[in-house]
């Protein structure tokens, strides 16, 4: 399912997500010019490097290369470069970076989407450190699921989770129009905001818990979506309880906003 709009109106300008989203476009330019993935091992959050900060680690990898007694495969050992910083912080650092073009649209588009109505609720201040918080506990579930990797991890995908979780609770009766596949056709239906995120993090614990069998090689940190969006959702529910969000944002019906009402929307 690919989210089009949700049906709840911003109070306010979202400049913290917008200026997220400019930022991590603005890396991903920078990245374009980094041929050898260098900025990928320097800032992405490899695990068996916070394991053991103080010894380096190495990447074992096989080459096929052509010798004077034809072509043989070779292993090569290679030591990853560290950052210019302490390792720990690399568990933030790589919320801004991103592997391809559709990788960064995807979390972005998201992001875009539900960023906005959560800086809403918590405010400027309080989402920028709500993002920055669960981009990093996303980085941690990864962590704590495979210690030992050497495999950078990188993207904003758990951030942006964290973000998805957050709505869930803060928004339990909106609706988001989305694009979804029905058989070989794109249908676009009105779905409760509560049935799209719950479907997405149920594929997202079912992803992950299949994953584990197989380690890394999916290639997508199935963990970091499935921490980043409990996180995300425990820390709504605390400022929630605790009166510390915002005053709620009223749900447009189609009364007041025609492009729902053309949609025939199942409002109750």
């Amino acid at each position: 399912m690919i989210p089009l709009r949700d049906n709840i109106p911003s109070r306010t300008v979202p400049v913290v997500n917008y200026a997220v989203i400019l930022a991590c476009i603005a890396v991903f330019v920078v990245q374009a010019g980094d041929r050898d993935g260098r900025l990928t091992f320097l800032y992405g959050m490899i695990p068996a490097r916070i394991s053991q900060p103080d010894r380096p680690v190495v990447i074992e990898h096989r080459e096929l290369v052509q010798t004077v007694f034809g072509v043989r495969e070779v292993e090569f050992r290679s030591e990853i470069p560290r950052p210019p910083m302490p390792v720990w912080l690399t568990v933030m650092s790589c919320i801004f970076l991103h592997g391809s073009l559709m990788h960064l649209a995807g979390n972005l588009w998201f992001l875009w989407i539900f960023g906005d109505n959560v800086e809403d609720r918590l405010g400027h201040l309080g989402y920028l450190l709500f993002y920055l918080g669960s981009g990093i506990l996303a980085s941690l579930s990864h962590y704590w699921m495979y210690p030992a990797s050497v495999v950078p991890t990188i993207g904003a995908s758990g951030a942006v989770a964290g973000v998805m979780g957050a709505y869930l609770y803060l928004y339990p009766r909106a609706n988001v129009v989305s694009l979804v596949p029905i058989l070989m056709f794109l249908q676009v239906l009105v779905i409760p905001a509560p049935v799209f995120l719950g479907l997405w993090f149920l594929l997202q614990l079912w992803q992950g818990t299949f994953a584990m069998g197989a380690g890394e090689a999916a290639g997508v940190a199935w963990w970091a979506h499935i921490g980043g969006f409990a996180a995300g959702f425990a820390v709504a529910w605390l400022l929630g309880a605790s009166g510390q969000t915002h005053p709620r944002v009223t749900v447009l019906r189609p009364a007041t906003d025609r492009r729902f009402s053309r949609l025939q929307t199942p409002w109750d």
